[in-house]
């Protein structure tokens, strides 16, 4: 049996995983059998991650991480979690391959899906004019047009962020009114740089090697027409990759897992949460990263505990405030 599991290979994950092997615990990381890295694989280059003045591509970066947690003698696994069992002091994580690893603690950190459009041209220009973070790409849109695609708080806050950089946003809506909060909609709606596209829907991304515009499709008449873009934000919400904890762990009413203050702690004595799957809010690279460390000390001093106790801890569930 192992001391720690770590179900993850983003920054959160990899965080964890360095922090842990420096405390000699040997982690295992189950890194996904096709998603190692997370988000930022599908990110050309990051400018605003410490360390890198001149910026990194997203993939180089996720790499060196890996490398980082290898080095001090993490194992990573690559695998897919199809199953949890962390009802007992010894936790069960069955794997896609058919085989059952059991650790005495466990790291979540599988972070959270951006939703898609699901059309032509989003995924072979996603990380080429496609893009679900604002902060980290608007930087690259200085005086393009580009276009927002949303109508509730997070599409107008992006839109908002974003004409700093652009010298124009469209805000691509499928219905004729906003969902966003008031305050949100006045700022958007004062900004000059900002033009409504209303009872609009996304049909295809347009372009060979990068995005050159949309098409359009209107929502009432399903007419189209095409629209000259540089760069396309997509701002329809993301969702915390909870599914392997449904019924287990405690979640917070944004659908993320819910922890005990600033700690990791879940729940359940022994399991704890990093990353994007507790952070309904910022979403960056390095807030997850400073959340994976979080997490490897907080197992470090659950674990340390269980052998100063010199026997496992029984499995009663922790109060945790959502």
């Amino acid at each position: 049996m192992r001391q720690l599991i770590i179900i993850g290979s983003g920054p959160a994950g990899f965080t964890a995983a360095i922090y842990a092997a420096r405390a000699n615990l040997q982690p295992l990381v189950i890194a996904s059998s096709v998603e190692v890295g997370g988000e930022l694989m599908n990110t050309t280059e990051v400018e605003n991650f410490p360390g890198f003045p001149e910026g990194v591509m997203g993939p180089d970066l996720m790499q060196k991480m890996q490398e980082q947690a290898e080095k001090f003698g993490a194992e990573i696994r690559y695998d897919d979690v199809t199953e949890l069992d962390l009802s007992g002091a010894v936790k069960k994580v069955t794997l896609g391959s058919g085989g059952v690893e059991e650790a005495e603690a466990v790291v979540f950190a599988t972070g959270s899906a951006y939703r898609k459009l699901n059309v032509l041209g989003e995924d072979r220009l996603s990380g080429h004019g496609v893009s679900w973070c604002a902060t980290c790409d608007g930087f690259f849109f200085r005086e393009k047009e580009i276009a927002v695609v949303g109508g509730g708080d997070s599409a107008m806050e992006e839109a908002t962020f974003l004409t700093k950089f652009a010298s124009k946003v469209y805000v691509i809506h499928r219905r004729d009114s906003l969902k966003a909060s008031k305050i949100m909609q006045d700022r958007a709606r004062a900004n000059d740089k900002i033009e409504f596209v209303w009872n609009a829907e996304i049909a295809e991304v347009l372009g060979e090697s990068e995005v050159e515009g949309v098409t359009l499709r209107d929502t009432v008449t399903g007419q189209t027409r095409d629209l000259a873009l540089q760069g396309l934000f997509i701002a329809i919400g993301n969702d915390p990759r909870t599914h392997l904890v449904h019924g287990q762990l405690d979640l917070a009413p944004e659908g993320t897992i819910a922890v005990d203050g600033r700690s990791s702690r879940t729940s359940i004595r022994g399991v704890f949460a990093a990353g994007d799957v507790i952070d309904p809010s910022y979403r960056q690279a390095v807030t997850a990263a400073a959340s994976g460390t979080v997490a490897a000390l907080d197992a470090e001093h659950y674990l340390a505990s269980l052998a100063d106790a010199g026997q496992p801890e029984p499995a009663e569930d922790q109060l945790v405030e959502a």
